[in-house]
């Protein structure tokens, strides 16, 4: 049994050089003595050069697992670099870890029907795994199915991470990594066991407004009904309920929250899968949402800004704090909407700094995605204008 201490390293780093960036990055992390696994995120500026890129990471790794995805912009230690190219590298030593990485396809998905089919599909045990990083193309691979499936194979198993993103003029194309490998769809899956795990922190950067409530009528994605009433008049209802700063503030900016446990006996932040409103059926003063809401469900409206998404931030950070105690995570991978930056807080770093000034000092890294990836309740979600931040401890 390998018996020393669990390890990370971190770099960021922006360059129109890739190899310039790259030979940073790996003297930054260079110290670690073994490497496990190594995560990547990289600007799609450099998008011609990553098989070289990748091959040697792993060169100078001894042969590491690499796993990763392009970004838009992307996140290390207190630092977010939007739209310029640069890098973001961890390398992780994880003494006696379970590490599983897998290459998620289209075709897979639609092989795989019930948990025990997922598991062969994937060659990932039920034992073997505590959590699961993931980064995916989002345009070519069915994610909701892909996240149904690993959660009925493998129970509450913390999934977090991304959908990759891209600078590039065409948006539509992006690129993920397995080892040597790149590709431009499906995804990667990196399945950790051992003694280790992911503690999760979801940040949909919304503001709860009003009370909770139960919904009493649903059609499809229509809400129907809200105790017994038409669902438009209670959301005028909650709205004329705030204060004109928050009318003012909650303005095209309105949300639905549904809980995602029911047997809760409060409901607090972070119970709820944040989902948007899409329009009212005028005939019926039912409520169009990117959701199919269940009768029985509870209910409450959010709104969402630049104020509420710190806020909300903030508060799970606290959260998370006082799960970890006086414990640092050996590292973190942050996945932060390409809605979220410069473009919505008006100052840059927002997030980055937000978990140093809240977690203290410790490895991340991470991308901004067109899609972050999260639990809510015991199950994980797609969601947008998400904070995923994933960090690494023992269990």
């Amino acid at each position: 049994m390998d018996n020393h201490a669990p390890a990370a390293r971190a770099a960021i780093v922006a360059d129109e050089v890739w190899e310039n960036a790259l030979r940073q990055a790996l003297a930054q992390t260079s110290d670690l003595a073994h490497v496990d696994v190594a995560l990547l995120f990289a600007s799609s500026f450099y998008a011609e050069h990553f098989p070289a890129m990748l091959a040697e990471i792993r060169r100078a790794t001894g042969g590491a697992l690499l796993v990763g995805s392009s970004g838009q912009a992307v996140i290390g230690e207190n630092l977010e670099l939007e739209d310029v190219p640069a890098l973001s590298l961890l390398t992780l030593s994880l003494p006696n870890a379970t590490l599983k990485p897998v290459r998620f396809t289209q075709s897979l998905l639609e092989e795989c029907e019930t948990p025990l089919g997922w598991r062969e599909c994937l060659g990932v045990r039920l034992d073997d795994v505590n959590a699961w990083l993931l980064f995916a193309d989002p345009f070519h691979l069915e994610i909701e199915r892909l996240l149904d499936g690993l959660s009925g194979a493998y129970g509450e198993c913390p999934v977090l991470g991304g959908m990759a993103s891209s600078s590039n003029p065409n948006p539509r194309r992006t690129y993920v990594f397995l080892n040597d490998e790149v590709f431009t769809d499906g995804g990667v899956g990196l399945a950790i066991g051992g003694p280790y795990t992911l503690l999760p922190l979801v940040s949909q950067g919304c503001e709860p407004i009003g009370e909770t409530w139960t919904i009493t009528g649903v059609r499809d994605n229509l809400i129907q009904t809200i105790s017994n009433r038409p669902a438009y008049d209670m959301l005028v209802e909650t709205f004329k309920s705030l204060p004109p700063d928050v009318q003012q503030r909650a303005q095209r900016n309105l949300l639905v929250g549904l809980a995602a446990d029911e047997y809760l006996e409060t409901f607090q932040r972070g119970n709820f899968l944040v989902r948007p409103l899409i329009g009212v059926e005028s005939s019926s003063g039912a409520l169009a949402i990117g959701a199919l809401p269940r009768i029985g469900q509870t209910l409450q409206f959010q709104m969402r800004d630049a104020r509420a998404a710190d806020q909300d931030l903030n508060e799970l950070l606290d959260q998370v704090s006082a799960t970890l105690g006086h414990q640092l995570p050996i590292a973190g991978v942050l996945c932060s909407c390409n809605g979220r930056g410069v473009g919505l807080f008006e100052t840059p770093n927002h997030d980055a700094c937000a978990i140093n000034r809240q977690l203290g000092a410790f490895p991340l890294a991470g991308l901004f995605c067109n899609g972050e990836i999260g639990p809510i309740g015991a199950r994980p979600f797609l969601h947008g204008f998400t904070a995923s931040l994933a960090l690494l401890i023992q269990k």
